[in-house]
């Protein structure tokens, strides 16, 4: 993840000199996800890096809804001077698959700039919830079909899909709620306006370590080695489960190498 991250701020350097070359302007980096949420601050840490290594002002912007079309969209229509980026997702890789039309290319529409990194997912919920363990939900819910609501951010984000994947992994019926950001998710969760939520690990390990959230189970491979007592989700009955978020950069189109 270090290297990763390292990486992109060499790539991201680049572009930004060559944008020096030609304007004065800030870059924007446009971010698919509202404020608060790991792609959020994943941006605005790179950002501030990037400004200090290059003395190119950075501008975080954030676009969510659609599923990042309307962030794609924006970028995909930029001029290709290198003053626009993309913070690309797994939304991106599978938005053709989830849209029957897009206003851009999702392949031809960009010109990859760097991965940055991947990140571990985990299925959260309230201290106060009636289902303290994963498997006490999953039998809940098999017993009471569609009684259980799990919040996620926007349509099409990596944690809406994860959570879609989740339920037909289980075999379990339950309401998929999407929410517009991060912070909306752990505001319904901490206010049990839903039994629980699919949300990137980091951001919310402080919350888990406080006692104001609890960590169902994590949705990678293996356990994470923040919190080596919780769960995967393929331990608790769904074999060979597998998810993970990530994040890259992209330029629009004909962007200068």
């Amino acid at each position: 993840m270090r290297r990763a991250f390292v990486t992109a701020l060499c790539a991201l350097a680049c572009v930004a000199a060559g944008a020096q070359t030609s304007s004065t302007r800030p870059i924007r980096l446009v971010v698919p996800f509202g404020p608060g949420g790991v792609a959020d601050l994943t941006a605005r840490v790179v950002a501030q890096k990037m400004t200090q290594s290059t003395g190119q002002a950075i501008v975080v912007d954030n676009k969510p809804g659609a599923g990042g079309v309307v962030a794609a969209d924006t970028v995909a229509k930029a001029a290709p001077d290198g003053l626009t980026l993309l913070l690309m997702s797994n939304g991106n890789a599978v938005s053709a698959g989830l849209f029957r039309k897009l206003p851009f290319d999702p392949i031809a529409s960009f010109t990859p700039v760097s991965m940055l990194g991947y990140f571990d997912m985990a299925l959260i919920a309230s201290p106060k919830s009636r289902f303290k363990t994963l498997p006490a939900l999953v039998a809940y819910a098999k017993a009471n079909p569609g009684k259980v609501n799990i919040a996620t951010i926007n349509t099409g984000s990596t944690q809406n899909l994860a959570a879609e994947l989740f339920k037909r992994s289980l075999g379990i019926d339950v309401q998929i709620v999407p929410f517009n950001g991060s912070a909306a998710v752990i505001t319904a969760l901490q206010g049990e306006q839903v039994d629980a939520g699919v949300e990137i690990l980091a951001p919310v390990l402080g919350q888990v370590a406080g006692n104001t959230l609890t960590a169902l189970a994590v949705m990678g491979e293996k356990r994470s080695p923040a919190l080596p007592n919780v769960p995967t989700v393929a331990e608790s009955g769904a074999p060979g489960f597998n998810v993970a978020s990530w994040n890259a950069f992209a330029a629009p189109a004909g962007v200068p190498a």
